[in-house]
């Protein structure tokens, strides 16, 4: 592919965990083990406004979710501070100076207060819905042989608690990472191509080891991946970790973008309707359907037109188009849609023969249906309905995706915005000086 010819846009961000001797804001040590915990605790999060007074729309959609979150505490790693029952302590002296070394490294301007902010969290890997951050470092640079790249900040965070399990109903974390000290280090979208694209995230990763502080081992660095091309959108690909195949994510993300712009020149502007079809699956014989609806669920239906033959086409590696839509319905709690490009019987013939009826349908057109507990159903509905109009308009939409084992990337949640930002009132802002500055 001819990156400058598709309009090709790229910035990373790398997340370095450091190797300290306590965590950020207290002073638990940070030399994790596997062990049983000593106690479990539960919360739900709810979505509330940022400093504009405006919600983040993430938040607000991971809230319709209505998760419960488990988080397992271990007494040697952890405190009141990570169950967010006591004030954050003063920020490690030690991860400061690593980061301000870093900053220096890359010629970077180090500001002469540093706040620390609260960033919205929205996935629960928090106990206190929001994660500590500061920034650190401005106005960097990076020589690679590709020319110069501009490091638009460094920031000094702490490390999100670890994921053991999700499902639509919980999601379990380990707090024993929670708080370790973490350097993030942003470029701009001056990365010419995906080769450029790994080739700076290794000299990164290179300068963050060289600081001595870095921690080494499997999920002790971590990428996220901006991408776009013209016409599409910025995509935000996150805590993707192998930078050996970052170029193959980048390929592939370019690729899906590429194949989802051209569909939608070729389909033209149809409308895409959808409807609650309840009552035309009572008493269906299908054991998924007739499940949902014994426990008072709902079943909706959509018509796509031009589309038959269709769904099953790879739009990235081996990810195909059906996969947009089912994202968008996972997302609301709803693990997957039936429809009728599949060669799969489902027992519902008589069911989708009256779905023809009703919707008019074509020869070139999809049925598809997807059913659960109501709420989710119809909030499902109209994520899976607003996400297929976008393939008719051509448009690819702003969201945050993740990287899959296969290099390819599938929907998260939409792109996080300046709501979800507000200033930490439990800590007093730093001031460094220019002495300090001469000792980093």
């Amino acid at each position: 592919m001819d990156y400058d010819e598709l309009g090709f846009k790229c910035g990373i961000e790398i997340h370095q965990q450091l190797d300290t001797e306590t965590k950020l804001f207290c002073r638990c040590p940070v030399d994790l083990e596997d062990e049983s915990p000593d106690a479990k605790i539960q919360r739900r999060l709810r979505s509330v406004a940022g400093e504009t007074g405006e919600q983040d729309e993430a938040a607000e959609v991971e809230s319709t979710k209505e998760r419960k979150f488990v988080y397992h505490y271990h007494n040697r790693n952890n405190c009141l501070v990570e169950l967010d029952e006591e004030p954050p302590h003063h920020m490690s002296q030690e991860a400061l100076d690593t980061a301000l070394t870093f900053s220096r490294m890359i010629d970077a301007n180090i500001p002469r207060e540093i706040q620390v902010m609260r960033k919205m969290v929205v996935d629960g890997s928090n106990t206190s819905g929001f994660q500590r951050t500061s920034m650190v470092g401005l106005d960097g640079e990076l020589e690679t042989e590709s020319g110069t790249v501009a490091i638009e900040d460094i920031e000094l965070e702490e490390e999100s608690a670890g994921i053991n399990e999700r499902d639509e109903e919980k999601a379990v974390y380990d707090l024993s990472r929670l708080g370790v000290p973490l350097i993030e280090v942003g470029t701009d979208a001056s990365i010419k191509n995906p080769e450029h694209a790994r080739e700076v995230a290794e000299k990164i990763g290179m300068l963050l080891r060289s600081t001595g502080t870095a921690r080494r081992g499997i999920g002790t660095i971590r990428q996220d991946v901006n991408v776009s091309i013209e016409g599409g959108a910025r995509v935000e690909i996150k805590g993707f970790q192998d930078v050996r195949n970052i170029d193959v994510l980048i390929e592939n993300e370019v690729q899906r973008q590429k194949n989802l712009l051209e569909l939608g020149e070729e389909l033209g502007d149809s409308e895409v309707v959808a409807d609650n079809v309840t009552h035309i699956f009572e008493g269906s014989e299908n054991q998924i359907i007739s499940t949902v609806l014994e426990n008072d669920g709902a079943v909706y239906a959509f018509k796509l037109p031009e589309l038959d033959g269709r769904m099953k086409e790879k739009i990235s590696g081996e990810r195909y188009l059906a996969l947009e839509l089912v994202d968008y319905a996972k997302s609301r709690g709803i693990q997957g849609i039936i429809h009728t490009d599949e060669e799969k019987n489902y027992n519902l013939d008589e069911e989708f023969s009256e779905l023809e009826e009703i919707f008019k349908r074509g020869d070139d057109d999809v049925l598809a249906i997807l059913a659960g507990p109501k709420d989710n159903a119809r909030e499902a509905a109209k994520a899976v309905k607003a996400r297929a109009e976008k393939i008719y308009e051509g448009e690819v939409p702003e969201e945050t995706r993740n990287a899959e084992q296969d290099f390819t990337t599938s929907y998260s949640r939409p792109l996080p915005g300046a709501a979800r930002m507000y200033p930490e009132t439990d800590i007093p802002p730093i001031k460094i000086s220019d002495k300090k500055i001469e000792e980093v």
